[in-house]
């Protein structure tokens, strides 16, 4: 059985579009309802009959690896009926719209959409013509809502409670729609975050943070700072999340190459001995091995890159759990 969420705790989200607008209370219901599925993941046989019925509709705009496959096994792993598409090899090529394309999804019979894509707000649109719930597997620089709530689940399956803590994310900030996303699950649950990397990659940010620290733009209870200085980012740093240095991003000028940003701002073994000695090392992937980490950092012993990949399964079943109607309390095995 999963056990009964605390008192007072109710989903209250059609979709999941971002995670700024869910409370601290919705988060611990996440992470509470992940849990209970990690235990699920952990039988013989990890399937269980709570989306039986339900026809799920996978489709990306976008490649990926990762999130596109854990959102699979997760509602399988739930007993739905999945249905992938990939928009290179659909109508999409031959002009149709998203709007069509999604009308086009739902007489098909979809219950629930789950889609990438590259432009902003692309989801917020599906939402607002689909019938069901729609759940954001990432949208151009904006979020990645998914992404942000496992890698708390997997900071909080090592550390406990985020409260306090001194989180790290360094690199791409100004291109990364994992990085909003942490901002709001991260300050939503207390943490001590900080963003770092070049100056050219975090425009926008220093105000953001001014406006966090006179209480214009705060959500939550953390404290969020904006540096390009990476040794006082990484001093007692208690988790360290590298991103992505987007390679297309040398053709906009943004830096002067490869070799200076790495050597400037790569995490490597002699910068992380700046942090905690039990520091965590993350990345939401995939990685530039030598470029924004090094491949021997990526490997160490408190890496948990490949338990965010793992964890991902777990939030993702909760989330769809969530959505259609479940209960934490109400679930048994089958």
């Amino acid at each position: 059985m999963i056990a009964a969420p605390a008192p007072g705790a109710t989903w209250q989200h059609r979709h999941v579009l971002d995670v700024d607008v869910f409370s601290a209370a919705d988060i611990d219901l996440v992470m509470r309802t992940a849990d209970e599925m990690k235990e699920i993941l952990a039988r013989p046989i990890p399937k269980v009959p709570a989306l039986r019925g339900t026809s799920v509709t996978i489709i990306f705009w976008e490649a990926s690896t990762r999130t596109r496959v854990s959102f699979e096994v997760a509602a399988k792993n739930l007993s739905a009926d999945v249905v992938n598409i990939a928009a290179g090899t659909s109508s999409v090529v031959k002009g149709e719209s998203l709007v069509d394309t999604i009308r086009t999804v739902e007489a098909l019979g979809a219950d629930m959409i789950v889609m990438r894509h590259s432009v902003s707000g692309a989801p917020y649109l599906a939402a607002e013509v689909f019938g069901g719930p729609v759940l954001n597997g990432g949208d151009g620089w904006h979020g990645h809502p998914t992404q942000a709530l496992l890698d708390l689940y997997t900071m909080r399956a090592r550390l406990g409670d985020v409260a306090g803590r001194k989180v790290v994310i360094l690199g791409d900030i100004l291109h990364s729609r994992v990085a909003r996303s942490n901002i709001w699950t991260l300050t939503a649950m207390g943490a001590d975050l900080w963003l770092c990397g070049p100056t050219t990659l975090l425009r926008g940010f220093d105000a953001w943070a001014t406006r966090w620290a006179d209480g214009r733009a705060a959500p939550g209870h953390g404290r969020f700072t904006v540096t390009s200085d990476i040794d006082a980012a990484l001093r007692d740093a208690e988790v360290v999340m590298a991103l992505r240095l987007q390679r297309e991003r040398m053709d906009a000028g943004l830096l002067p190459s490869l070799r200076e940003y790495s050597a400037r701002f790569g995490l490597t073994r002699e910068r992380l001995a700046a942090a905690r000695p039990d520091a965590l090392v993350m990345h939401p992937g995939p990685m530039n091995e030598g470029v924004e980490i090094a491949a021997d950092v990526a490997v160490l012993d408190r890496s948990v890159i490949l338990d965010q990949v793992a964890n991902g399964v777990a939030v993702r079943m909760a989330l769809l759990y969530l959505l259609s109607g479940g209960h934490p309390e109400g679930m048994s095995g089958g």
